[in-house]
């Protein structure tokens, strides 16, 4: 696995599925400020209907809206129809996840604890979906919502040590130095 942090405002993303699997995926592109997604499901219950607003289009994506993306989200569908839509975005050249079946996936969504900013992610493989949100769980404990207006406070610091012209080596010691002052961490 290759881990990295896709900036999810920048993406066209298509998501097709239905229940409650389709609603948490709209809720973690929200809360990853995805800015241009299509939503697609069949019988959308009341709140995700609510929730995808202006940008439910239909039932399925056409091929077009498939070749426009560059990330597909596949949820809550058959093992079936779900391996008919991967292979048809993996057609169109898009990356493709679709929860819960690895077989069908180009890359995992990991399991997560946001705190504004701060992005501190879990995985598995996708061996054990069950390990990622128990830990997930226990790093939320350590990590709560303090740590958004944390990170605020040190990423000022530091648009004002590149402003004094410091190298990032020192710029790294004085972050270090601002965490242990503040007892942040052990």
């Amino acid at each position: 696995m290759l881990p990295i942090v896709l900036d999810a405002s920048t993406l066209r993303i298509v998501l097709v599925g239905e229940g409650e699997a389709a609603l948490r995926r709209l809720e973690l592109l929200d809360a990853a400020g995805a800015a241009h997604v299509e939503v697609y499901s069949e019988a959308p219950e009341a709140g995700f209907a609510a929730r995808a607003g202006m940008r439910l289009k239909g039932s399925r994506p056409s091929s077009e809206a498939l070749k426009a993306a560059q990330l597909v989200l596949i949820a809550g569908l058959d093992e079936s129809e779900a391996a008919s839509l991967a292979e048809a975005a993996r057609k169109a050249g898009r990356l493709v996840n679709t929860e819960d079946v690895k077989a069908l996936c180009d890359f995992h969504v990991p399991s997560m604890v946001r705190q504004g900013d701060l992005l501190l992610t879990i995985s598995t493989g996708g061996k054990s979906p069950g390990l990622a949100r128990r830990l997930r769980r226990y790093v939320e404990g350590l990590f709560g919502p303090e740590w958004a207006a944390r990170l605020r406070d040190l990423a000022q610091r530091r648009d004002e040590w590149r402003a004094d012209g410091l190298e990032m080596s020192e710029i790294g010691r004085r972050t270090d130095a601002y965490i242990d002052e503040k007892g942040w961490l052990p």
